[in-house]
């Protein structure tokens, strides 16, 4: 009898359970997002030491190789009060490409390629910088010269860090940046479609302040 009770409370206290309105419970308040803090302005000069430009493309839609420019000079300039006035220099020797592969190196030289002897850099102008949000990222559109042929072209790039440099104490920066690009847009049309009119392009960099220009 003592159980057939038990067992009639707790189907009374199911009914009365699934009767009783739901209660909303409070909905804790939204978090600002902090801005991330942006490098200090002045003029940032790229440490060839520490940068590079890797691009890659498709070879007859079965592997991916790629190539490096392991000397990249440059200099950003940052307006930490006004990023949208900042400004990005940058110039490739194309002397400098490594693909890993000695002929294909010497080729790229020709003028079937980058043309070196009459082209001898490639080279990035920056026109505006736009910042995403308030975080790191920012949109940069310049103009790329590649064997004398000037294209507009977008940089996604990425704030990685800033701080006092760790070996010597100055300003300093460093940056990612993609894009992608159509070689046929610069004149460089060998071997399509076998090799891929797409470019992608990746580069890394560190950057420090120059003392008389750093504020």
């Amino acid at each position: 009898m003592i159980s057939r009770n038990v067992a009639v409370a707790a189907l009374a206290l199911q009914l009365l359970s699934a009767a009783a309105p739901a209660v909303a419970m409070p909905t804790p308040p939204a978090q600002a997002v902090a801005a991330t803090t942006l490098p200090a302005s002045g003029d940032y000069r790229i440490d060839p030491t520490h940068a590079q430009v890797r691009m890659s493309w498709n070879h007859l839609g079965l592997s991916n190789p790629g190539a490096v420019f392991e000397t990249v000079e440059g200099v950003i300039r940052i307006d930490e009060a006004n990023p949208e006035r900042s400004n990005v220099s940058v110039r490739l020797p194309v002397s400098g490409v490594d693909t890993g592969v000695p002929q294909l190196d010497a080729d790229f030289l020709t003028d079937k390629f980058f043309d070196a002897a009459r082209h001898p850099d490639i080279t990035f102008q920056s026109r505006s910088v736009e910042r995403v949000g308030l975080g790191r990222a920012f949109k940069v559109q310049g103009d790329l010269t590649v064997r004398g042929v000037t294209r507009p072209v977008t940089l996604d790039a990425v704030l990685n860090g800033a701080g006092p440099h760790p070996m010597t104490g100055a300003p300093a920066v460093g940056f990612a940046a993609t894009t992608v690009l159509k070689r046929s847009d610069f004149g460089l049309t060998v071997a399509l479609p076998m090799v891929s009119d797409e470019i992608k392009v990746e580069i890394t960099l560190e950057a420090v302040a120059d003392q008389a220009g750093a504020s």
